[in-house]
């Protein structure tokens, strides 16, 4: 593919590594000659200076035949102009980093759409859902976002007889914009059908926008009731975005930050947690803490040395579990010695997103569920294509292939069976990995 990267910092540099690896065709530019030079040097890419939000600096990057542009200089804002910009140039995808909130934040002003961007991508928010797995542990409730984050994909199990085991899944009257997706007993997993007919011990997939999901989890028993205990270290966003994760859920959380403007703006953005004030690094103030009783601890400053330092010291306290958010890919591997259970790697997370983002046609993107034989994908509805002719009900999906959500202008829903598809709307669609060629070619323009 061929793949513009705007920003050569430590995010574009690794990017622009991973993809050169892949034997991709790398264009990455930057204001600094200095880090251009040493792409150039490094990496078998092509580096040019210039600004990213210039229109002849794009022009020379070849934006115009781009498979996918990738915006991540170190400002939102150059980002949000460069991808739109890219967009309108001719490339076909066009992705930016963000780091603040509120450019992902659809209640203020949806800047996706607005700017014509593909994806706002946020490592931070990555890096949180990745910590929130490792918490939530095996067997409990895995999330994946998609749809600019309106719709969720959250995994239950059925604990107990009830409503559930005892009608098939088309009598158990849920409502209308939930959508059972897959069911795993076993070893085995598959894509729900209406007839299928749940048992004791299955897990079972469930898509919905984030406020619709509140009902079907009273049908799931979630647990024993117990309430975990999970203190963070550091308020920054990786901090906020997981305290925001697990206070709607079973667990009590208390996020420690040292600045005192940022306390008060996390007190106001979070709803149940704790906000204490201080120093993580002491380790008076940690036994203060009770951080020994915790059953999670998370070190998540913006530096690896403080957070390598904080696990252990929350190991030697006696905290059951700690995690860590690390930078630096060579650091991760010793972590395990330390007693650090779980390490984040942003670079390893980010990488696997972007993955998912190398696609060709009317994949946006697209991901594994457990197991690795189902594939989530998103997918642009083309001009033409098979499925803008007849009601969903009428299109002769394979018998593998279910549409879970479409998006439409400014709305995300679960689609009805007398839904039809436009040409321009996306939609997310769950399919088997031995008929996704034949799934993924209805949305294609037909010659």
């Amino acid at each position: 593919m061929n793949i513009v990267v705007l920003g050569a910092g430590n995010v574009g540099h690794s990017i622009a590594d991973l993809l050169c690896r892949a034997e991709h065709s790398v264009t990455v530019v930057d204001t600094d000659s200095g880090r251009v030079n040493r792409i150039n040097e490094e990496l078998d890419v092509r580096a040019i200076t210039g600004s990213a939000s210039q229109s002849s600096v794009l022009f020379q990057a070849g934006i115009s035949t781009a498979d996918l542009c990738l915006a991540v200089t170190g400002s939102d804002e150059v980002n949000i102009v460069a991808a739109s910009m890219a967009k309108a140039m001719g490339a076909h995808r066009a992705i930016a980093r963000v780091y603040s909130p509120v450019f992902r934040d659809l209640s203020t002003f949806d800047y996706q759409r607005h700017f014509k961007i593909d994806r706002m991508m946020s490592l931070e928010h990555l890096s949180a859902l990745e910590l929130a797995r490792g918490i939530r542990g095996p067997g409990s409730i895995v999330v994946e976002q998609f749809a600019r984050g309106e719709l969720q994909v959250q995994e239950f199990i059925v604990g107990q007889e009830g409503k559930l085991t005892s009608s098939p899944v088309r009598e158990l009257g849920l409502p209308s914009n939930v959508r059972i997706g897959t069911i795993q007993r076993e070893q085995r997993m598959w894509i729900a059908s209406a007839d299928d007919q749940l048992q004791i011990g299955d897990k079972v997939t469930v898509f919905a926008r984030p406020g619709d999901m509140g009902p079907i989890k009273t049908l799931f028993k979630m647990g024993d009731g117990t309430v975990r205990r999970v203190v963070i270290a550091g308020g920054g966003e990786t901090g906020l975005h997981l305290a925001r994760m697990l206070e709607r859920e079973t667990f009590k959380v208390t996020i420690i930050e040292h600045d005192e403007q940022r306390s008060n703006l996390l007190a106001n953005l979070l709803d149940r947690a704790t906000v204490i004030r201080g120093d993580a690094k002491g380790r008076e103030f940690l036994e203060e803490l009770r951080v020994g009783t915790a059953d999670v601890f998370v070190a998540a400053t913006g530096e690896d040395e403080v957070n390598m330092m904080l696990g252990v010291e929350a190991h030697d306290l006696g905290a059951h579990q700690v995690m860590a958010i690390i930078g630096k890919p060579d650091y991760v591997s010793v972590l395990s010695r330390l007693g650090i259970g779980k390490a984040v790697s942003q670079r390893e997370v980010m990488a696997k997103q972007i993955v998912g983002y190398l696609n060709e046609g009317v994949i946006i993107s697209r991901a594994k569920l457990p197991g690795g034989l189902i594939n989530i994908l998103e997918l642009e509805i083309a001009e033409d294509s098979a499925v803008t002719r007849s009601k969903i009900m009428e299109m002769g999906l394979p018998e593998r292939c279910l549409i879970v959500a479409i998006v439409q202008q400014e709305m995300v829903r679960v689609p009805s069976a007398n839904d039809r598809l436009n040409a321009g709307d996306s939609v997310i669609v769950i399919v088997e990995d031995d008929v996704m060629g034949a799934c993924v070619g209805m949305f294609m323009r037909q010659s």
